[in-house]
């Protein structure tokens, strides 16, 4: 079998384009021609693109306090009334350095409980940690500290709640926001961009909408689709200018399959892989969860950041198969360049190498399925009912531990998918190296904390298991299924 190379099997050009934007990787790519002939939130369309505000580390240490709170801001240019962080929608951007100690004082003004995670960053789960078993109730804090290793990957994370059964509504209602890690050696751009896509549904009076149960089942998937809580903001920038664009997918359920055409774009990495190299491609897939480090390189005109259309698959329902709606093209922000040219920029150095699992002992090799099915609530015979989301055939229970793994070993793991809808798989604190992707071998390191596995598919990941030692959680990144059981605990001992 031929490997899957970085530059012409991640593009599954053979497979049509169909196959081309449901990589297991999460994003994957379409190669460019060179190879084929302010604050807050809020925003009309069209007004200039607000960033969430920065809090930086200083002399190695970032201390906040987090409020999640009821807000009044603007979504979309609409008088809304959502969840925010410290009374924004996102919430403000952390700015850390490898080896640096974060501390988050969360205070919880919402009228449910909620926690914290701290989406890729590799720190410790346990006791005060990355540790999803905290519940802070209504009225409460709680004092987080993570400590950073002082060889922690540079690149684009994000922090959001995880309580189990109230993630995705949570979330939905507006509580996200990016973390950065530094690199140890600035890139030169003229702009460093933190764009954070969401989706979310407002009623009439400005609350975020209710979803039904079938809504859940699926992935809820909002109205309105936002960057930095706006529609369609403008980004300006000159010919020749160089931008550095750092892209989180906070959607609930949605895959974006992002384009800007006319424009030159880099890869210069992925959740927490780095390429050696920037990588040019000209469209780009993320799953729910996915981050993307761009630069993009400004060209004279007009271009529109596009979310594509993107099937994900569809729900077994009342009647055979329910599909998921596959949403035309929507508009994601202007990108207007005009004026002087800029001046060339300056290189960006080659990083190097990063370890290849593949050379390493293997420990263990696992079988994660997960699976969709009439749930023992449902009516059987496929006419409707709840749904049972699982892995390994049960659903969660933060009691039970479903994964017992010696620290310090590398492990293989084969994600099985065998329902008729994608499901992006993320582990909790360590990364995995994608192997193959439905039977593809991968010919580079690609390292991801969510890998899609796509729907009747599968993936095979190595993960080392390093550093760190406690409980943690893996599960669908389709948060909905992840509230609704498809999520399993992992102890590392």
């Amino acid at each position: 079998m031929r490997p899957v190379s970085r530059r012409d099997a991640l593009l599954l050009g053979g497979l049509g384009t169909a196959a081309t934007v449901a990589g297991g990787a999460g994003l994957w790519w379409s190669l460019v021609s060179t190879q084929q002939p302010g604050s807050g939130a809020g925003g009309a369309q069209g007004t200039g693109l607000r960033s969430p505000p920065e809090l930086r580390s200083a002399g190695g240490r970032l201390q906040l306090t987090l409020e999640a709170a009821r807000g009044q801001v603007e979504l979309g240019g609409r008088p809304a009334r959502p969840l925010c962080y410290n009374g924004a929608v996102p919430g403000p951007t952390l700015r850390l350095r490898p080896g640096d100690e974060l501390s988050i004082r969360l205070v919880n003004s919402i009228d449910q409980p909620t926690n914290l995670h701290v989406h890729g960053l590799h720190v410790s789960p346990q006791a005060n940690g990355d540790n999803v078993f905290v519940t802070v109730q209504p009225g409460a804090g709680f004092d987080y500290s993570y400590r950073l290793p002082p060889d922690h990957p540079p690149g684009v994370y994000w922090y959001h709640p995880h309580h189990h059964g109230m993630v995705a509504g949570q979330i939905f209602a507006g509580l996200f926001g990016a973390i950065i890690v530094e690199d140890p050696e600035p890139i030169p751009v003229s702009a460093d961009r933190v764009l954070l896509v969401s989706d979310t549904t407002l009623d009439s009076a400005g609350n975020i909408a209710a979803v039904s149960q079938m809504e859940r089942m699926a992935g809820r998937e909002g109205e309105l689709l936002l960057l930095n809580g706006q529609s369609r903001p403008l980004l300006t920038a000159r010919p020749g200018e160089r931008e550095r664009w750092r892209i989180i997918n906070a959607c609930a359920a949605r895959f974006l399959r992002l384009r800007l055409d006319g424009q030159r774009l880099e890869l210069i990495g992925m959740d927490s892989g780095r390429s050696p190299a920037p990588e040019a491609v000209d469209e780009l897939l993320l799953a729910p969860g996915n981050r993307a480090d761009l630069l993009v390189t400004a060209v004279d005109g007009e271009s529109t950041l596009q979310a594509l259309p993107y099937d994900r698959g569809g729900m077994p329902g009342m009647m055979g198969q329910a599909p998921s709606p596959v949403r035309g093209a929507a508009a994601l922000a202007t990108f207007r360049v005009g004026g002087e040219s800029a001046a060339v920029p300056g290189a960006v150095a080659v990083r190097p190498a990063p370890a290849d699992l593949r050379t390493a002992a293997v420990a263990a090799r696992r079988q994660l399925v997960l699976a969709m099915g009439a749930g023992s609530g449902g009516m059987g015979g496929g006419m409707g009912g709840m749904m049972q989301f699982s892995i390994n055939g049960r659903e969660f229970s933060g009691s039970r531990t479903d994964t017992v793994v010696a620290a310090g070993t590398v492990e293989e793991w084969t994600l099985v998918n065998t329902s008729p809808m994608d499901h992006p798989f993320h582990l909790h604190v360590w990364p995995m190296q994608l192997i193959e992707d439905n039977g593809l071998a991968v010919d580079s390191v690609i390292m991801r904390d969510v890998v899609n596995v796509r729907a009747n598919g599968q993936a095979t990941v190595r993960v080392a298991f390093r550093d760190f030692g406690g409980r943690a959680v893996y599960h669908c990144h389709i948060l909905d299924h992840e509230d609704l059981g498809m999520m399993g605990v992992i102890e590392v001992r």
